[in-house]
């Protein structure tokens, strides 16, 4: 993740690693730890007052390593005939995945729709093949999914849970061919989790968070040097999500002189993908585990159409080089319901879930083109020990 993605200045929104943080996860490292309450961090008068969070290594549950499927060109949204079956390809959104799932799933969608299908196929159980099965039952169709994993042990479960539709989405040089679709696909997605706001279980809110740093705002830190210019889109969008605003001295209790606070959308991806299975079953979607080696592994479904949602997995399936895989990693604290609050800082960014407190380290080299899901803990752990030098600095009231 670089640093751009956090720190864009006025409107920007928090970006992680999501995302696409994304399918055949390697198991988290488990180390449990004593849950303790932790009393809000009192500040002056005009300040937040912001509970400290409890970084400790021990108190991590969990390190987990996923790729994201990065396409130079942005998603593939296409069809593409397979003997006597059409399919329809919704994958390659790099660290976009979760963001732009229900307006990628709509396209993908009236492509599926365009063939005369009476019902639909879906490979894969993540972000896209859970949003492309629910809006065609929704459309009236009958919906099968299959998938080698189910949650929790799709990669989609392990993205980052932020808001972040052009996280990773291009490269730079492909932007504007992309432009026009990347903004459907944005306004349709944040017009649906609108409409999923305040249900049980949190399965998206609005969190509040602070970017800080210690260069002025427009002297960004370097960034990654092993990985391409990445097409920047918000711009377009900007009117969706409150504009970021930069905070003075003294109005907040950061070591930083620079800070920022910005107001961006979460999902608390445990709930919100539990939420997603329970209605597709409930509205009488069947799921077939299975798993497929190659393209005419599929002649042998009984649907016409199928839909095509395997994210990374579409490297190995179909071939398909132009899928790149960009490592993350994150560590998952023990949950502290009284942190709401998101940060993001050099080589550390921080995601307040419901069902742990993600600590994800950010702007480090050797992720691009990189297939390896064997966690390294130890840098876990030094981000962790960076976000308790950052707590043992806040000012307390």
């Amino acid at each position: 993740m670089q640093r751009r993605d956090f720190l864009r200045g006025a409107g920007t929104t928090l970006a992680a690693a999501s995302t696409g943080m994304l399918a055949g996860c390697v198991r988290p490292l488990e180390r449990p730890g004593a849950i303790m309450a932790s009393p809000p961090l009192r500040m002056g008068s005009g300040m937040p007052e912001l509970a400290p969070i409890r970084a400790q290594v021990d108190r991590i549950t969990g390190v987990y390593v996923c790729t994201r499927p990065f396409r130079a060109a942005g998603p593939r949204i296409e069809t593409e005939r397979l003997g006597d079956k059409t399919l329809v390809h919704n994958y390659g959104h790099g660290g976009s995945g979760w963001s732009l799932s229900w307006g990628s799933s709509a396209l993908a969608l009236e492509l599926a729709r365009a063939t005369g299908a009476r019902r639909l196929g879906v490979i894969g159980c993540g972000a896209l093949g859970l949003t492309s099965a629910l809006l065609a039952q929704r459309a009236g169709l009958p919906v099968r999914i299959y998938a080698r994993q189910l949650p929790p042990d799709v990669y989609s479960m392990r993205a980052s849970g932020l808001w972040t539709p052009d996280s990773r989405i291009c490269e730079a040089s492909h932007a504007d061919a992309l432009a026009t679709r990347w903004e459907a696909m944005t306004r349709t997605s944040f017009a649906m989790y609108q409409s999923l706001l305040g249900l049980p279980g949190r399965p998206v809110e609005w969190i509040d968070g602070y970017a800080l740093s210690d260069t002025p705002p427009g002297q960004s830190l370097p960034e990654p040097t092993d990985e391409p210019e990445y097409g920047e889109l918000y711009d377009r969008v900007r009117d969706l999500t409150p504009h970021s605003v930069m905070l003075p001295p003294g109005s907040h209790p950061f070591p930083q002189p620079y800070v920022r606070h910005y107001t961006t959308l979460m999902f608390n991806i445990t709930a919100y993908a539990r939420m997603l299975m329970a209605d597709f079953l409930a509205a009488g979607g069947s799921i077939e585990v299975r798993e497929f080696h190659r393209p005419g592994d599929l002649l042998s479904l009984p649907e016409r159409t199928l839909i095509n949602a395997t994210g990374y997995g579409a490297r190995a399936l179909f071939g398909d080089d132009s899928v790149i895989p960009i490592r993350g990693q994150t560590a998952r604290l023990i949950p502290q319901p009284e942190v709401t609050y998101g940060l993001n800082m050099h080589h550390l960014g921080v995601v307040p879930r419901s069902d742990g407190l993600l600590v994800q380290v950010t702007g480090d080299t050797g992720n691009f083109n990189n297939p390896d899901t064997t966690p390294d803990r130890a840098a876990s752990e030094a981000a962790v020990r960076q976000l308790a030098g950052l707590m043992a600095q806040v000012r307390r009231g």
